[in-house]
Order: structure tokens, then C-alpha cells, then sequence
């Protein structure tokens, strides 16, 4: 029989001793840090929805650790990230070293007895219905976080291990599956840049000697500055691509915002296919960031924190150009002019004109593009994959959350 329970009145006291614990992990400020500390301080960036996903660097030493009454992490400790995004999804933790690993205090705890499946919690924990319940309790408006007071108090069903054991083998190999379509995906994508490396070398390096050219060499039209309207006007308009249109270099015009325009602020700031559009005012770590516009099926518009750019295609092969444009020889760049303010930084159309890449032969660039692109044929069939263990996986979460799955 399944029982409905929440963290305080079921999982806190049933399924946590006084050998185990549910915390918050550890204040830990940066004068308490310590690179060349033995002790690595797991944060935020470290938890997937459901996959620990190793990102952090910074580290503590030991006797600090220790001073601080720090938590150290347990092999399968549930991890559940109490800020975004998304917020209160969380992970198993993976390693098995003792007193190697903290947490900060944005990550809750979880560490349940071990006649309960650490696997089939944290499972029901990234499930849609415990997320949704989440929403319901976040706290703050431009930091928005969740207690770990009010974490206790969500509900999730509690069958029996051995139901737990069962339902938790179900949803490993549903896992694994989708895993396997996304490692194959970004076997694709590294084989996309070491073709690039190897027909026309590190851009920064130049190995191969191309000439160097100004971006206004090869700009056909542009860099505009793209529409300013404030959300008043957002309605049932042209389509408009904002920062968040962006998916691997590629605009996403299926699902964009709407705003109400006039025929004039469309023709002036109307975007078409093959165009691309950059980021001209953003956070240093998205300043930049560009997208090419796929083929588009209505007229739209780029809003005003972006420059709309066409290249010459006599000049440049549009392929060639995403990949010299993503790449961090330009990020770097766009760094070195941008232009600092409170909480973003900015560049403007002049630097964007004397940008300088290396340029190959029109020749390369195709064929460069050629072989982009069957390696592109080959990655979708990938992405179309994917998309089906990603259903199977959701499906199957549901049903464990609804009791169905060993039904």
C-alpha cells in the first residue's frame, strides 16, 4: 500500500534517525575558502535535475572545515538545490570519500535510512508534481528560493521498498536510455568543432595563416539596434526575439513573445531568415551571445538589447560565420570592449564592426558547411531520439508518483 506523506510529519521523522539528518548545507563565506584546500565545496551549479552534474571548483581546507562545523557529504545523500533553476530539483550525491566534500547553505540535505531508496526519493522529488508544489511555497521576488522548513512539508507518496526498489530500477533504465541519446548528441557537437579546429585551426592561434578581416568587410547590412518596447506593449503582434530565444546558436521562433506594433516599427526593425542577432547589452557571461535565424514563416521583429547582422554571402558561408561567432576567440573580444555598468556590461555597434576574424577561402567555408551539415542530419536523428526517452522517462515518473508503476 502506498502512503501519501510529507518530509516533516512522514519522510522527517519516518524516514530520517538520528543517524541520518535533514540540513541545510554550510554558511561558508569567500574568506573561509581555500584553493589549495583538500576539502571541495559542492554549490549550486554542481546539482541537475536529477544528475550531479560536477561543475564547481572551490575548495576549503580541512581544520576551516572542521571550525565551521561544516556537514561533510555522504555517498547517495540527496541533494536538492533550494534556488534556481529549476528550484527544488535535486540529485544523488556520487562520491564516497570521507570529509572530502561540503555543501553551501542553498542545498538541502537529505540523508534517509537505509531501509528507504535513496534512488526512488529523489526521483519523486524532481517529479512535476513535487515541482509544482514547490512554486506554490518560493519565497523572494528577484532571489527566489525555497525553505528547507518548507521543503519538509512537501508530500510524496511512500509505497514499500521493496515497491520503491522496483519502481527505482524502472526509472534508472528509462535514465539511461535518454543519457545515452544525449552523450551521442554531444559526440556530435565535439566531432562539429574539431572539424572546424582541423580545416582551419584555433582562431586566436591562426595556425594556418588566414587573412585577418574587420566583421564591416564582410557585413552586408548592419549591426542594427533592434526595438525597444516596454511590457504594456506586449499582446497578440508581430513575433519578437528576445534573449532568451536563444537554443545552441540557433533562435527559436516557434513559442516567441508578441508585441503590438506599427507597420513603420516593422519594416524598421524586421529580422529575416539567415540573419543573425547579438546580444549588445547583457551579464558578461551572456554579453555576445549569438543566434542565427532559422527559416521563419512570418514577418518579426529583435527587441533593443540586440544588433541584427547580415553577412555577405559572396564573402562568408553562413555556417562558418555561427562557429566563428560562438567561438571564445570572439567572446574574447567582446569582453576586451565591452563596457561596464551596474549589474551588465555592453558593446555597441562600432565594436561589432571592428571585430576582426580569420577569413579562409568562400571554397572552405562551403565545405566546411557541407560536412556541418551531414554531421547535423546525423544529430537530429539524435535529438528526435532523445525526445522519445525523454517522454518514456516523464511518463514513467508519473505513473511512480500516481502508485502506477508496479501496478
Amino acid at each position: 500500500m502506498t502512503i501519501v506523506c510529507n518530509l516533516h510529519n512522514g519522510l522527517f521523522q519516518e524516514l530520517v534517525s538520528t543517524s541520518t539528518l535533514f540540513n541545510d548545507g554550510d554558511w561558508v563565506e569567500s574568506k573561509d575558502q581555500d584553493q589549495d584546500g583538500s576539502v571541495r565545496l559542492i554549490q549550486l551549479a554542481d546539482i541537475g535535475d536529477g544528475k550531479f552534474l560536477n561543475k564547481s571548483k572551490r575548495f576549503m581546507n580541512i581544520e576551516t572545515a572542521k571550525k565551521l562545523n561544516c556537514t561533510f557529504l555522504k555517498k547517495n545523500d540527496i541533494l536538492i538545490a533550494r534556488m534556481p533553476d529549476p528550484l527544488g530539483r535535486c540529485c544523488l550525491f556520487p562520491f564516497d570519500e570521507n570529509e572530502k566534500y561540503v555543501t553551501v547553505v542553498d542545498i538541502a540535505i537529505l540523508r534517509i535510512k537505509s531501509d528507504y531508496s535513496n534512488s526512488y526519493i529523489q526521483y519523486i522529488i524532481n517529479t512535476s508534481q513535487v515541482r509544482h508544489a514547490i512554486e506554490g511555497q518560493i519565497t523572494g521576488t528577484t532571489r527566489k528560493r525555497i525553505t528547507r522548513k518548507k521543503l519538509e512539508n512537501l508530500k510524496i507518496p511512500l509505497p514499500p521498498l521493496p515497491e520503491q526498489q522496483k519502481i527505482a530500477a524502472i526509472l534508472d533504465a528509462a535514465d539511461q536510455l535518454r543519457q545515452k541519446d544525449q552523450q551521442l548528441i554531444e559526440k556530435y557537437t565535439a566531432l562539429s568543432q574539431s572539424l572546424f579546429l582541423d580545416m582551419f585551426g584555433d582562431p586566436k592561434l591562426n595556425p594556418k595563416k588566414w587573412k585577418l578581416s574587420y566583421l564591416h568587410e564582410v557585413i552586408e547590412d548592419g549591426p542594427q539596434n533592434g526595438l525597444y518596447k516596454p511590457s504594456k506593449d506586449y499582446g497578440s503582434g508581430a513575433p519578437i526575439i528576445r534573449i532568451d530565444s536563444f537554443h545552441n546558436s540557433i533562435v527559436e521562433t516557434k513559442s516567441l513573445k508578441r508585441v503590438n506594433i506599427n507597420e513603420t516599427e516593422l519594416s524598421n526593425f524586421e529580422i529575416f531568415e539567415n540573419d543573425f542577432v547579438i546580444n549588445r547589452v547583457n551579464s558578461p557571461s551572456h554579453l555576445g551571445k549569438c543566434g542565427l535565424v532559422p527559416k521563419i514563416n512570418e514577418r518579426m521583429v529583435y527587441e533593443s538589447n540586440m544588433m541584427r547582422v547580415k553577412f555577405n554571402t559572396k564573402k562568408t558561408n553562413i555556417v562558418f560565420m555561427l562557429s566563428i561567432l560562438s567561438s571564445q576567440y570572439l567572446k574574447n573580444q567582446i569582453l576586451n570592449s565591452s563596457k561596464d555598468a551596474v549589474n551588465q556590461s555592453s558593446i555597441n555597434q562600432k565594436d561589432v564592426n571592428n571585430f576582426t576574424i580569420p577569413l579562409p577561402p568562400i571554397n572552405l567555408q562551403n565545405q566546411f558547411a557541407e560536412r556541418i551539415q551531414a554531421i547535423e542530419s546525423q544529430k537530429q536523428q539524435a535529438q528526435a531520439s532523445l525526445q522519445k526517452s525523454e517522454d518514456l522517462f516523464n511518463s514513467l515518473l508519473q505513473r511512480a508518483f500516481k502508485g502506477e508503476l508496479t501496478a
